[in-house]
């Protein structure tokens, strides 16, 4: 990960950790670069830019500022205003633009807002091309053979335009309702959708595949993104489930690009049991490319012992979807994804889609006529406890001898019955530690003894 850009974005608070002269700049250097570069293959033409953006307050602004340094530099953006982040890739990718932003912290609370960039594949932007944006943040951009403290600004009629694309958000509503392959009719569907991008398309999927859907949190006012909504506070859906008899629900996360699910009990299905319930029904029609499923390490150990009976293979990637993505493009996987959500189809998609991962899980039921809490039935999830531990340095403690020892004693005491993960996070100054077993009082007993390790070692911030 670099200075500025994580594994999804550039995030953080409003105008604190991520400014709108950030937004500028980097509007400045896509603008010129792929500019840049269509004029070193000899065209002339100005770079196509895509924007979409999520409905925080902030959001507006980030808008406005991307815009203003995008045209400075000469591109032209088309604006698809609220919209979804994999609605952004799959329109750069079709509509072939030069690259796609996206303006949206996902699940974070709304003072928070990140800047998504995807390349004209519909993927996450290229590292090499995040690593020149940082470079130009800090004004040290050296490319094409030379070394630039400032960008020259577009003149005259190279000045770049912007574009009211709202016709680009439609056709993917449009795509995603072609993909269904089951009426909906008769089925009662609850949709939360964060108060979120997602507010003002999956209602109108739902109900054009014949579902009657009954929706909460779809009423954003810039403030209310995420809170006690979606997929990071599922317990408002599973209330409103069970209230109203649903068959089923489904909770979104601010930019729709995760999905978690509820079943007709109000119990919650998680990104391994969407997994695994698609994944087992692949395999059942032989769809399983590679007879491979793509996790990461943080799935649950208990969807590994399920795809062991089934006789479906897995692989098991780092946290993050970018990581599952590449694996999945590198091995020709079809499916794969996080227990958080993060659900990626690569035969119809090349992010995790929300709404499209609901539709699927909508296919199966259809399909085999069988409730969700019945296809989810085979998969036992085991008790689970993440401690997350403060420390100094994380990197220092994850890799110390006496840590390493303790995980190795924990490993020997589950002897195949669960496991234990201990690992520095990405993004916070923490050591997280995981431990699965057959009871909750083996994953606490375990996971406090590697604990203490950090503690009498003088890792831990107390």
């Amino acid at each position: 990960m670099g200075k500025y850009f994580g594994t999804d974005g550039f995030r953080g608070e409003a105008n604190q950790t991520l400014t709108a002269d950030h937004a500028y700049q980097v509007g400045r250097f896509l603008g010129w670069y792929f500019g840049e570069l269509k004029r070193r293959s000899g065209d002339r033409s100005a770079p196509r830019i895509v924007i979409g953006k999520d409905t925080r307050r902030s959001s507006y602004m980030f808008e406005y500022t991307l815009i203003a340094g995008l045209t400075a530099s000469g591109a032209d953006a088309y604006m698809l205003h609220v919209t979804t982040t994999p609605s952004v890739a799959y329109i750069a990718r079709v509509d072939a633009f030069d690259c796609g932003i996206m303006i949206s912290a996902s699940h974070n609370p709304y003072f928070d807002n990140g800047i998504k960039l995807i390349n004209s594949q519909g993927e996450k932007m290229d590292e090499s091309v995040i690593s020149l944006i940082e470079d130009y943040l800090d004004g040290n951009l050296c490319v094409f053979g030379n070394r630039y403290t400032e960008l020259p600004y577009a003149l005259r009629e190279n000045i770049g335009k912007t574009v009211d694309y709202a016709s680009g958000r439609n056709r993917y509503i449009g795509y995603l309702i072609s993909l269904g392959m089951y009426s909906f009719r008769g089925m009662k569907v609850g949709l939360d959708c964060a108060n979120g991008s997602s507010w003002n398309i999956a209602k109108a999927v739902f109900e054009a595949l014949g579902a009657t859907a009954y929706v909460i949190n779809a009423e954003p006012d810039g403030l209310n993104i995420n809170e006690n909504a979606g997929s990071t506070h599922i317990e408002a859906l599973q209330k409103f489930v069970r209230k109203n008899r649903l068959d089923v629900g489904f909770a979104y996360d601010g930019d729709a690009d995760r999905c978690l699910c509820v079943d007709e009990n109000g119990d919650v299905v998680t990104g391994d049991h969407i997994l695994y319930v698609y994944g087992a029904y692949m395999k059942e029609r032989g769809k399983l490319v590679n007879n491979t499923v793509v996790t990461t390490v943080m799935s649950n150990y208990g969807l590994y012992k399920a795809f062991d009976a089934l006789g479906v293979g897995y692989a098991k990637t780092p946290v993050g979807d970018k990581y599952v993505y590449e694996y999945m493009t590198e091995h020709g996987c079809r499916l794969g994804g996080e227990q958080s959500g993060h659900i990626i189809f690569s035969k119809y998609a090349t992010t995790g889609d929300g709404i499209l991962t609901s539709m699927k899980i909508m296919e199966v039921i259809m399909a085999k006529k069988t409730p969700l809490s019945k296809l989810c039935e085979p998969l036992k999830i085991y008790p689970q406890v993440l401690l997350n531990i403060a420390v100094t340095e994380k990197d220092k403690a994850q890799d110390d001898c006496d840590v390493v020892a303790a995980v190795k004693r924990a490993e020997e005491q589950l002897n195949g019955c669960g496991r234990i993960l201990v690992r520095a996070s990405g993004t916070e100054p923490l050591v997280r530690i995981m431990v699965e077993a057959e009871s909750k009082k083996i994953c606490k007993e375990l996971s406090d003894s590697v604990a203490s390790v950090l503690y009498r070692k003088g890792y831990a911030v107390k």
